[in-house]
């Protein structure tokens, strides 16, 4: 089964993402459980807890169906130590509201070196801050989403993140969500060579790893490494990858969500992508 949704605002409270969610025609869905900007938020209210628990239940949404994306401003390889630790600190924080919330999986950029330190010393930094994240923490899967590699940011060759994988000691809670529009821009060929990509995932990371999957177009070419997404079928991907993932019976079961920029047309964007899936 192919769940589609698009990451919906959770302004008010995090109990009205699954309504505008299911609003727009959506099976899946993306949220913020606090404010992606700010370091510290106020704790999750039980009135807010048990509304969300009531509405996802209400409209059908199960833990496999929603995929949370943490704040923006958390690097789990910062180079210093001391913020480091500050981002660590948010992302349990995070963890933690998807267990109180009943979701099953935390969406995560995986991190920066700043150009301080080494990439692999930093993809050392985040398996480490994975582990210790885990420990304390229990029932959420840490899912590492890919990059289009702007700046410093790390991320956006498969082996970096089947590297992050492979120190990470609970393999069960360590998984990936694929953004169609940073593979392209980092320089993998889901236009021309979808075939090709797909199969060089499989090899290097495994799709019993991947979790979920970020649909946009771009409008960064490919290899770019810019962070530009578009509406589908509007940027340099075209309607033919997104008609192939939807066809393919690989990704099934995981949450499949838009972050293209013109949200008044995601209903219309989630009603073809359905369509390509032969859900209607």
């Amino acid at each position: 089964m192919k769940y589609i949704g698009a990451h919906v605002s959770a302004a008010g409270g995090v109990e009205n993402a699954p309504l505008r969610a299911h609003a727009i025609g959506a099976t899946a869905f993306a949220l913020f459980t606090k404010n992606q900007r700010q370091w510290v938020a106020k704790p999750l209210t039980e009135q807010s807890i048990e509304a969300f628990k009531h509405n996802c239940e209400t409209y059908g949404y199960g833990p496999g169906q929603i995929l949370p994306h943490d704040s923006y401003l958390i690097n789990l390889g910062h180079p210093e130590i001391d913020k480091r630790q500050k981002s660590l600190d948010a992302f349990i924080d995070e963890l933690q509201r998807c267990e109180q919330l009943g979701i099953d999986r935390l969406n995560f950029h995986p991190g920066s070196h700043l150009n301080l330190i080494s990439e692999e010393t930093c993809l050392d930094l985040i398996a480490e801050s994975i582990n210790f994240a885990l420990d304390v923490t229990s029932g959420v899967c840490a899912v590492i989403e890919n990059t289009a590699g702007q700046g410093s940011n790390l991320g956006y060759r498969h082996e970096h993140l089947a590297h992050i994988i492979d120190k990470v000691e609970d393999k069960s809670r360590i998984g990936v969500c694929i953004d169609t529009c940073h593979a392209y821009a980092g320089g993998y060929d889901l236009k021309n060579d979808y075939a090709g990509v797909m199969h060089d995932f499989e090899k290097v990371i495994g799709f019993e790893f991947l979790k979920g999957m970020h649909l946009n177009d771009s409008k960064a070419k490919l290899g770019q490494r810019l962070d530009r997404h578009h509406s589908l079928g509007q940027g340099e991907l075209g309607w033919e990858p997104f008609s192939k993932l939807m066809a393919d019976p690989r990704i099934d079961n995981i949450p499949m969500t838009l972050e293209t920029i013109e949200p008044d047309i995601w209903p219309q964007e989630i009603a073809e992508l359905k369509r390509l899936a032969h859900l209607t």
